[in-house]
């Protein structure tokens, strides 16, 4: 895996050949040209989202775009972490794998379903016969939070829409920001254990490795545990009942302190969205799971990228977060009259 410093110089790299290639002549490249003028050259028009994320128009995803289209996508990515195709149609299985490819190699998806259009792909569904249902309902996460490296990025297309059946998502950056005080400071001692898949502790918010703005890696279904201070002399696993305790508190926070953050995506027929993985939570809505003689067959195929970035907290964010604690904790001792 690469270092994120490393990715983040290619990644500059990239988006900067982007800029150039979009628009020829010296203008765009030295970043001198007006930006309305970089906004006409752009093959496509961006409308946004409320809070974040944007609609895109313009771009046909089942017809090969030009490579510096690619790369503005990847940057339009970066910046908005939600992207909306609308009115696709249907787009192949083994189209969403090459498009899925523009941000890396696949990392396919443990649940298989026969009716799958590629090996890559992750069918789901509201009827077994036609996909994995009960997908996306074990609770506010982000997909492969179990893995080393949590995919970075999730492609989802709506191949047979039902009349209901939102997928929320949340800005995660702006869900830590919104953290009173003391209940951030208390979430900064965390790394999550996941379930029987689990694979080494994870910092519960930690820095996005291409952005360096804080995020969390989290899957509220599939949670075991908790480590507070790792890596520190007061490291300690949570109780099971600060474990369940913490857990409701996240789904609080989600469900209730940071409602007004969540985009809730309403499906239209032939809806492609690209996600950044790393810096959204989601959920299916429990309309997901209606039967289709209710609300219609829902069909709905996904891919996701291979992660490759363990997370990693920043070191002084650690270290003051273990050393407050400590303060505290000797005050309580010296309160009690224990002089330790």
């Amino acid at each position: 895996m690469l270092r994120a410093s490393a990715w983040s110089a290619i990644r500059r790299f990239e988006l900067s050949a982007a800029r150039c290639l979009l628009v020829s002549g010296s203008l765009r490249a030295s970043g001198s040209m007006p930006a309305a003028a970089e906004a006409a050259a752009l093959p496509y028009r961006l409308d946004p989202l409320p809070i974040f994320g944007a609609e895109v128009h313009g771009i046909d995803l089942k017809e090969e775009l030009p490579e510096a289209t690619v790369a503005a996508i990847k940057e339009e990515v970066l910046q908005h972490r939600l992207l909306v195709f609308r009115d696709q149609g249907i787009v192949s299985g083994d189209r969403q794998v090459e498009i899925s490819r523009w941000f890396g190699p696949l990392e396919s998806t443990f649940y298989k379903h026969p009716l799958s259009p590629h090996p890559d792909v992750f069918r789901v569904s509201n009827d077994p016969a036609q996909g994995c249902t009960g997908v996306g309902r074990t609770g506010w996460h982000v997909d492969g939070s179990f893995q080393p490296a949590p995919f970075s990025h999730a492609l989802y297309h709506i191949w047979s829409c039902p009349s209901q059946g939102d997928t929320a998502f949340a800005p995660l950056r702006e869900v830590v920001a919104a953290l009173p005080p003391q209940q951030r400071a208390c979430w900064e001692r965390l790394w999550m254990l996941s379930d029987r898949r689990s694979r080494g502790a994870k910092p519960l918010i930690y820095e996005h490795p291409l952005t360096g703005q804080d995020t969390l890696c989290f899957h509220l279904g599939m949670i075991d545990g908790f480590v507070w201070d790792m890596g520190t002399p007061q490291e300690r696993a949570a109780t099971p009942a600060e474990a369940r305790q913490l857990l409701a508190e996240m789904e609080r926070v989600f469900t209730h302190d940071c409602a007004h953050l969540i985009y809730r995506h309403k499906w239209r027929p032939g809806d492609f969205i690209i996600s950044d993985n790393l810096a959204l939570g989601h959920e299916a809505a429990p309309e997901t799971q209606l039967p289709p003689e209710q609300v219609g067959l829902r069909v709905m195929h996904r891919t996701t990228v291979a992660g490759q970035f363990v997370p990693r907290k920043r070191a002084a964010v650690q270290q003051a977060a273990a050393a407050a604690e400590a303060t505290s904790g000797r005050a309580e001792r010296q309160q009690q009259g224990d002089p330790a």
